[in-house]
Parts: structure tokens; sequence; C-alpha cells
């Protein structure tokens, strides 16, 4: 049983007169026996909370920074009418507005309620239990009890990078050859004939279709297709990191969802994993229709794991998903002691078949500290910026020595910077 303030406000007001004019008990009991018998009936005659049924029904899926709606439908079986108000929990990352109603049901119908749902972290959020607070006609007592009505709504990535992709589909459109940029490089696919032009390539020229013709004639190239792309997303401890206000693993994420994007228009083939110690998502074998959708879905709800990445792991399952030539993509830190004790040892194993390229989330905070000056704190901080920077850049250096193309940019930039250096390999005839 459950009082409401109407209750406690009439045994204050019956209480005062007796208190100041004729204080004894009987004058106490003659006031709050006929409040007592109300407060009784009230509870009795008040809808029952046990018996309500409830079923969700609504959104089940939302990208971060939008709204989503579910819908509670309380169904009434009892014969009395429910005055009530329910209280649907979830997680404060996501609470609904409003995240009290009240409604009244009258017996044997049902009444269907809309909370909004802004989530404010990607990942998959869970209905907790609705609470329900049944009073009676007078409104002085209550029932209250709890349901379990399970709904999970996954919070997914918001892919604020996709702005970039018509740009990088229109580079894409004229490596391909389907402007009148066209490019040649080892290892691209002949695409056709056409006339020699002042300026061209003499290597283009095809001599036998030149002796068929009256004119020279000259093989036109386009980037190879059906190459095979493994991204790689690093979930150890260093992912964890935040550069303003974003996970460094964020801001690896919307890097992945951009080049899938791009590759897969490119008619690549693309799969995706995330390693730390043990594999934590992955998405093989998809079409070039469903494989960004997947990817979406497999990455909302992963978080970074405070532990040491396992390299050697990480190498073995890479060759595994890649047994043919690809282009591994690691996304992960360029922070001295992980590269130099964990990747650099197994890096020949993944560059003596594959070509491979490692991105990494700068923090342009570290710029900003270098360009300090005036004050003693000032100078301290650009020093020690200025060292970090030195130190990623040997570490970018040493990969580079093992033929790794390198990309070191900030949150906002990394997207469209590994967009660029894939076009830019894609161009070059390295995959």
């Amino acid at each position: 049983m459950a009082l409401t303030g109407r209750a406690a406000l009439l045994a204050a007001l019956g209480s005062l007169p007796v208190g100041i004019l004729a204080p004894s008990w009987t004058g106490m009991l003659a006031v709050n026996a006929p409040l007592s018998l109300a407060i009784l009936c009230d509870y009795a005659l008040a809808a029952p909370v046990r018996t309500l049924r409830f079923t969700r029904s609504g959104d089940t899926s939302v990208r971060l920074g939008d709204a989503a709606e579910v819908r509670l439908t309380v169904t009434n079986p009892s014969g009395r009418r429910l005055r009530a108000q329910l209280r649907d929990a979830w997680p404060p990352s996501a609470a609904p507005s409003p995240t009290r109603q009240k409604l009244t049901v009258p017996p044997g119908e049902r009444r269907r309620l809309t909370s909004t749902l802004r989530p404010t972290r990607r990942g998959d959020r869970r209905a907790e239990r609705v609470t329900v607070r049944s009073y009676g006609p007078l409104g002085l007592a209550a029932r209250q009890g709890t349901h379990e009505v399970p709904w999970t709504v996954r919070v997914l990535p918001p892919f604020t990078s996709r702005k970039h992709l018509p740009s990088r589909l229109a580079r894409l459109r004229e490596l391909d050859g389907r402007t009148s940029v066209l490019s040649r490089g080892e290892g691209t696919e002949f695409d056709s004939l056409r006339a020699y032009v002042p300026g061209d390539d003499t290597r283009s020229i095809d001599w036998r279709a030149t002796a068929r013709q009256s004119e020279v004639a000259v093989r036109t190239w386009r980037p190879e297709r059906d190459r095979h792309l493994l991204i790689v997303l690093d979930t150890g401890r260093t992912s964890a990191g935040r550069v303003g206000d974003v996970p460094r693993l964020d801001a690896a994420m919307d890097a992945t969802l951009l080049l899938t994007a791009l590759a897969s228009r490119a008619g690549d083939r693309v799969d995706v994993l995330a390693y730390d110690r043990r594999l934590r998502a992955q998405v093989q074998g998809r079409s070039a229709a469903d494989v960004l959708p997947a990817v979406v879905t497999a990455l909302a709800p992963l978080e970074p794991e405070l532990v040491e990445t396992d390299a050697r792991g990480l190498a073995s399952t890479a060759l595994s998903r890649a047994p043919q030539r690809s282009l591994i993509v690691l996304l992960t830190s360029l922070d001295a002691a992980p590269i130099e004790e964990g990747l650099l040892p197994v890096l020949p194993q993944l560059t003596r078949r594959h070509t491979v390229l490692v991105a990494s989330v700068a923090d342009p905070r570290t710029a900003a500290m270098a360009k300090a000056r005036g004050t003693v704190d000032g100078v301290y901080e650009a020093a020690a910026a200025t060292q970090t920077q030195a130190q990623r850049d040997r570490t970018a250096d040493q990969l580079r020595r093992h033929g790794v193309t390198v990309v070191d940019a900030a949150p906002d930039a990394l997207a469209p910077a590994l967009a660029d250096a894939y076009l830019a390999l894609k161009a070059a005839g390295r995959l």
C-alpha cells in the first residue's frame, strides 16, 4: 500500500483542530478512524496491479543523435477502472520523455503510451521494469507493483563521415574511367582502346591493334575490381582513450563505415573484424548491398576492453580471414610501446602476402600545445607535445620502412584521410 499526499493532508487538517482545542486520544481517534476506514476502502477499490498485461512495440534501432519511439500497451483485464501513474524505467543514457505518465483504463480495455528515447551513448539499451501505482477513486491510497516488459533498442554509430562519400565516389568514377580522366597503374584491368593523342604514355600503345587500323591505338585502364579488404579494429586499452569528447574507438568506427561504403561501391569485397585478446565482432562474406548495414549493426554494441591487445593473435586471425592477397587496414594506436613490442614483431607475416595500411587517431590538442609560449607552463606543454609528436613520427617511420602505409589524422579528418589513402592505393594498382 502507498499513501498519497491527499491522505496526509486530510490527516493533518483533521488533527490540527483537535490538537489545539481538545487534545486527547479520543479526539485523535475520532478524526483518524474514519480517515483510516476511507483509506482501506479506497485501497480495496483500486484496480489490481498484478493482473495488468503489458506489451511493447516500436523502434528497435536508432542512430546516435536521433530519436526513437517505443510504445507500451497496457491492458486492464479486471472489472475496476484503472487510475494509475506509470514509470517506464530505461538506462540514464536512454531516458524516455516523459519518464512518468498518467493513464486511465476502463475495465476490459487497453491504452497505449508512447515514449520518446534520445540515446546519448552507442550500444544496446534495454528497458528495465515498468512500475505502476494504481489509485483508488478517492485518491487516498494506491496499489503498487512492477512488471518485467523487455525491449531492446540498438543505438547505431552516427556515421558522421557520410558527408564525405559523394566527393570520394566522384574520384572513384574518375579512376574507374567513367569520366574523361583515365588512369593506368601496374596490375590494373584493361578497359578499352582509343586513338593516341600527344602526351599519352607510349607504353600504353597497342601495336597489334595499331597494325590492324590506320591510326595509333592506346589501351585505357581501370582499377581492378573484386579486390579483398579486411578492416581490423583494435579494441584494446588504447582504443578507450578519449580525443576531445570522442573515444578513439568511435572515430575508428566512423572511418570504417566510410571505407566500407566506398569500397563496396568500387566493387571490392569488404570484411570487418574487431579484436583485442579475442574476436569481438566480425562481418564476413556479405554482398555489396548488405555489407554496410551488417557492419553498422555489428559495431553498434562494441566497447573498448581495458586489456593489452594480443598482436600475435590479431595477426593470425587476420591471416586466417584473408587467405588471398588483400588490403589489410588496421585501425590502432601509434603509441610507441604497443607498436614496437606488439605489432612490429608480427608485421612481416602480414606484409609478406598483403598490402597493409595502419590508421590512427591523432589528438589535435597536441599540435595546439606545441605552439604554446609566453609562460613557464606553456613552454613545458610545448616541450611535452613536441616530444610526443616526434615519438609518433618515429613510430610511423618504422612502419613505413616495413612497407606499411600510415594514416595519422584527427578524429574529424581520419575517415576522409583513410578513404583518400584507399583511393591512392587503388590508383597505383597496389590492390
